[in-house]
């Protein structure tokens, strides 16, 4: 049987809940591939976010077709897990608003859309340490450290979070990206930043780009050590 590509992306775009959940557990039950069928929901969600950047949609549409993603991967995930292919799960990413800021709305969004395109993501909140941070992405084994910044003074939080990890030894076990009113390319590379995010499409772009650099570098240390 074929997947019904087209026809799960538009499930996802039209935010057709009954439709997606229909189609997902019809996919389960035909034993169709699981990864394949989950890159074809996720297909919906790039639309989605194209229309909210083009102001078509607005933020509780976005957050809407996020959370039926989260429904049709609930429907998925036994069958993933059971071929194997339960990997889709791109990277772990923790997420937050630097210490000092308190605004929300931008960095859930990119939680939205991360979290729907298959990446485990740690959402700390807002106002978060420099050493929250770093401690966090510790324990989950996070390849991404994603920081908010929405006010010129407390974007000073992300080159002190850096070299936290520089003082530290752990400037190469993560990739750092940033986003916010407050930052913009210029800024993001004077600090050092591996990643820049102006909306929450690039933002997606860049965590997906920077993960698989991240598990390649992995890869090659893990080979020059066995």
């Amino acid at each position: 049987m074929e997947i019904p590509s087209d026809k799960m992306k538009a499930a996802i775009a039209d935010l057709d809940q009954e439709l997606a959940f229909q189609l997902a557990r019809s996919a389960v039950e035909s034993g169709l591939d699981p990864l394949a069928v989950t890159n074809a929901f996720s297909a919906g969600i790039r639309v989605v976010g194209d229309r909210f950047e083009c102001g078509e949609i607005f933020l509780p549409e976005l957050i809407y077709a996020g959370d039926i993603m989260k429904g049709v991967m609930a429907i998925l995930e036994p069958a993933l897990k059971s071929s194997g292919k339960a990997a889709n799960e791109k990277a772990t990413v923790v997420i937050g608003t630097v210490q000092g800021d308190l605004h929300n709305i931008g960095k859930n969004i990119v939680v939205v859309m991360l979290t729907a395109a298959g990446f485990r993501v740690v959402d700390l909140g807002v106002d978060v340490p420099d050493d929250e941070f770093i401690r966090r992405a510790h324990e989950a084994g996070a390849h991404i450290i994603a920081l908010g910044a929405f006010m010129t003074t407390t974007r000073t939080h992300i080159p002190s979070t850096i070299a936290r990890l520089k003082a530290q030894g752990l400037r190469d076990r993560f990739r750092v990206m940033v986003g916010g009113a407050a930052v913009n390319r210029s800024f993001a590379e004077g600090v050092g930043a591996d990643g820049f995010g102006e909306n929450a499409i690039e933002a997606l772009n860049m965590a997906t780009a920077l993960a698989a650099g991240v598990e390649r570098n992995r890869g090659e240390d893990n080979a020059a050590r066995s």
